[in-house]
């Protein structure tokens, strides 16, 4: 794990979870085969109703106190075609977008269901691994979300 130099609060280990119902304090997603509960980190944006979807991919990290909270979340979007070297893809809240793959994944195949996210640096929208059956199996860039936590001192949100 890594510490925050600014504060040497340590990061926590941050692991996935499919929501399946939404609140707007709350989110029910499934990780490691269970149904859970779970708050979402105070920097998490409102309203949350209108961000956060059944079928989308959050991360989840563990506060001091040891509860969990989701710190972000990924678009469950189907791959279009390429073009110049991104991924054309669809997502119901934002119709057509232009996305950054990663490095580190293959090219989704088109009328395949890929992550997408928005907000890590480096792009406007990223494409991660193609959509997975369990959380524990989707190819996404949990190590950008902890560098951006950790580099913005974004950690004392989990409280």
């Amino acid at each position: 794990m890594k510490a925050s130099t600014e504060r040497n609060i340590v990061a926590p280990r941050l692991r996935c979870g499919i929501v399946v119902r939404v609140r707007e304090d709350v989110c029910e997603i499934v990780k490691d085969g269970q149904l859970s509960f779970v708050r979402y980190a105070t920097l998490f944006p409102s309203p949350r109703t209108e961000r956060v979807s059944p079928g989308q991919l959050v991360a989840v990290a563990t506060a001091p106190d040891g509860s969990d909270a989701v710190v972000w979340r990924w678009y469950d979007a189907v791959v279009l075609g390429e073009e110049a070297g991104l991924i054309r893809m669809w997502e119901p809240s934002h119709g057509e977008i232009l996305a950054q793959p990663r490095r580190t994944h293959r090219c989704p195949q088109v009328g395949t269901r890929a992550y997408l996210s928005s907000g890590l640096p480096g792009a406007d929208w990223w494409v991660a691994g193609g959509a997975a059956d369990t959380a524990e199996d989707a190819a996404v860039e949990l190590d950008e979300v902890e560098r951006l936590y950790t580099e913005r001192d974004l950690w004392h949100s989990l409280i």
